[in-house]
């Protein structure tokens, strides 16, 4: 399973669309462990573009700090989980809480 998770200085962003690189992490989720991880910088941000792109990407499941509700609802129409309000600053770390089921998130850190 492939994981995304937008990062900004090495760590996990507080923005989604405005993140200087993704993540993507690809997992065994049986065995929970991480296969492969790559950092990639996204395209433009424009309304819309990231969540086609991940799409594109694989990916299928975003954690992320904070979203705005446009993006979720995009992503939901292309069969993308997301999970908002993670406190994990490690992107690695926090694809492997989730797959443990012991990430830490709360309200989204977005405001719109």
């Amino acid at each position: 399973m492939r994981y995304a998770v937008p990062v900004t200085g090495g760590g996990l962003s507080a923005h989604f669309g405005h993140c200087q690189q993704f993540a993507l992490i690809d997992t065994d989720r049986e065995k929970g462990i991480v296969l492969r991880k790559e950092f990639v910088n996204p395209p433009s941000h424009q309304p819309g573009v990231l969540p086609a792109w991940l799409a594109e990407q694989g990916v299928s499941v975003v954690i992320a700090g904070g979203m705005g509700s446009r993006a979720q609802a995009i992503f939901r129409e292309n069969h993308i989980e997301v999970i908002i309000g993670a406190r994990e600053d490690d992107p690695e770390k926090a694809v492997l809480n989730c797959i443990a089921g012991t990430l830490v998130s709360g309200d989204n850190l977005c405001d719109h």
